[in-house]
């Protein structure tokens, strides 16, 4: 068998068009703009790319985009301050501080001095907690994507057998809150899982997020099952020419495809989905700041 690839591409621009329909709702019938507010310390070149999509993408569907771009040496009081001023700015629905940070910074404390219902990345103790607890909570944009992705594959995943592949706080924990949320059967596995390709081959579901280049092979793959590849790895390709290189996943993705029943490619999988959650959890922090129902389908 070959397996269905899931577009992660294509899905995240049915998610944008939603999000824009709901924003144009709270427009004409309340008078409200979301806001997003992205604060960038530092000249990271990857995070430059990531910021500039993120505004392009917050203005195409219709919100207000306020970018604050700080120097390297921006202390943490400064930042502090900037972040105080924006949990308290009624335009500002959501708030985004662009990680990695300068080594002088805080990540901990930064992350949690923005008011958990503008913390549209997730990331906030508070909002982990309720996560944790099967509360409503602000709920990260990648394992949000997942989700989104795996609902529209299957419908329900009651009672269906996962296995997340990687333990971090961004990616590996919240994934398996929101998948034991939907009543799946779910085992948190990584590199020093005793017999990790057995856990993995009962897995009807699997969601590899490790940060390891091809490590999940197509012989560890049940016949039929789901993988979700949220690794991006940048590997040589000398078939490319000199000093080139390729992204690859955390999944071989040739073996895997012979032997899933769908799975994600990587580039055009699981990535695009994260500016669109990000977006979605935007609209629906505005829903909640002012009392309004959650937009439906753009919620965990």
């Amino acid at each position: 068998m070959t397996a269905k690839i899931i577009d992660g591409k294509a899905f995240a621009a049915t998610v944008r068009e939603k999000v824009a329909g709901h924003v144009s709702r709270l427009k004409e019938e309340h008078g409200i703009t979301p806001g997003l507010a992205v604060v960038l310390v530092g000249e990271d070149p990857a995070s430059q790319v990531y910021v500039r999509s993120k505004g392009k993408q917050t203005v195409e569907a219709g919100m207000n985009s306020y970018e604050h771009k700080l120097d390297a040496t921006t202390t943490e009081a400064d930042l502090l301050a900037l972040i105080d001023q924006l949990n308290n700015d009624p335009a500002v629905h959501g708030i985004l501080v662009q990680l990695p940070l300068p080594d002088h910074l805080d990540s901990d404390l930064v992350i949690n001095s923005i008011d958990p219902a503008k913390d549209v990345d997730g990331f906030h103790i508070s909002n982990v907690g309720l996560l944790g607890t099967g509360q409503k909570a602000m709920v990260p944009c990648t394992p949000l994507g997942c989700l989104m992705m795996l609902r529209d594959y299957h419908g329900s995943l009651s009672g269906m057998n996962a296995v997340v592949i990687g333990r971090s706080n961004i990616v590996g924990k919240p994934m398996a809150q929101l998948l034991l949320g939907d009543s799946c059967t779910v085992t948190i596995a990584h590199s020093r899982t005793k017999d990790l390709a057995e856990v993995v081959r009962r897995a009807d579901i699997v969601v590899a997020a490790v940060g390891r280049p091809e490590m999940v092979p197509g012989d560890w793959i049940k016949e039929g099952a789901t993988v979700i590849d949220v690794g991006i790895n940048r590997i040589d390709a000398p078939e490319k020419g000199e000093g080139k290189t390729r992204l690859v996943g955390d999944v071989h993705f040739d073996s895997a495809v012979e032997v899933a029943g769908a799975i994600t490619p990587v580039p055009g999988g699981v990535g695009p989905m994260t500016i669109a959650c990000l977006l979605a959890n935007t609209v629906t922090a505005c829903c909640r700041a002012n009392g309004l129902a959650e937009p439906q389908g753009l919620t965990a």
